[in-house]
């Protein structure tokens, strides 16, 4: 009798481990009974039929995939090494164990060859400077594709863009020159902002004599400060005009 109530004890053990199953709170378990989708459980304590029903487990955790370097030829015919990182998490448990064999490995097959087709449709320049924009361009196609999947796409990043030292060399000279075009503009502005300034100076000064000789004045104090051997007086018309006549109404007097 005992014997009987011990061998059905080990039963009901045995039953019991194999029946018990416990999910933490990220995970989720996909049931199948006989072959067939039941139903999906979790987070918590699960109880499956041995040899009737199967679960498979399904974390709904972010996913950090990193994608392999890339050989990328841009639109301008520029050979690009390009790799990138993508976030996703599953959020349909069920559609990403029944519509795909191994969404991680489909997803990151998918990202490289997005991240060659997306990039491949622009210029290095764009490439360079557009890097929000195209994160989002690959990660909006990521994420309408992998919906099927169950799986949402969160984020794209492109980490590296390895160029050849050639194509480095040529950028930095563009850079360069771009810099010094700026500098010229810059310096023409400067140019003409000060042209304008001296004719608006030039008219208020001829609009009034008295400022002529206020300025002439200020013009001396600021030579007379100076310190050098050679100063040259700048004479206003008013006062060698008459100087000029009177020398050569002289000069006429005596010819006669």
């Amino acid at each position: 009798m005992i014997e009987t109530f011990l061998y059905v004890l080990a039963i009901v053990i045995a039953f019991l481990i194999l029946s018990i199953r416990i999910l933490r709170e990220y995970e989720r378990g996909v049931v199948f009974m006989l072959g067939r989708f039941w139903k999906v459980k979790g987070p918590g304590l699960i109880i499956l039929i041995p040899g009737i029903q199967q679960m498979v487990k399904v974390s709904l955790r972010i996913v950090v995939l990193d994608v392999p370097s890339q050989d990328v030829i841009s639109k301008d015919n520029v050979s690009v090494k390009v790799n990138a990182v993508v976030y996703f998490r599953a959020v349909d448990p069920e559609k990403s164990i029944i519509q795909v064999e191994d969404y991680h490995q489909a997803i990151s097959q998918l990202a490289q060859t997005t991240l060659r087709s997306v990039l491949g449709q622009h210029d290095l320049d764009e490439m360079l400077t557009e890097r929000d924009k195209l994160n989002n361009d690959i990660q909006e196609i990521l994420d309408e594709q992998t919906d099927a999947w169950g799986v949402k796409v969160s984020n794209v990043e492109i980490k590296h863009m390895d160029l050849d030292e050639s194509m480095i060399r040529a950028i930095a000279q563009q850079a360069e020159a771009e810099r010094s075009r700026r500098a010229k503009v810059i310096n023409a502005e400067g140019e003409q902002q000060a042209a304008g300034r001296l004719l608006e100076a030039a008219r208020i000064l001829s609009a009034d004599p008295r400022a002529i000789q206020l300025r002439y004045l200020q013009t001396l104090k600021d030579i007379s400060n100076q310190q050098s051997s050679t100063i040259v007086f700048p004479l206003p018309l008013e006062l060698i005009t008459p100087l000029l006549e009177a020398t050569s109404k002289r000069q006429h007097k005596g010819g006669e």
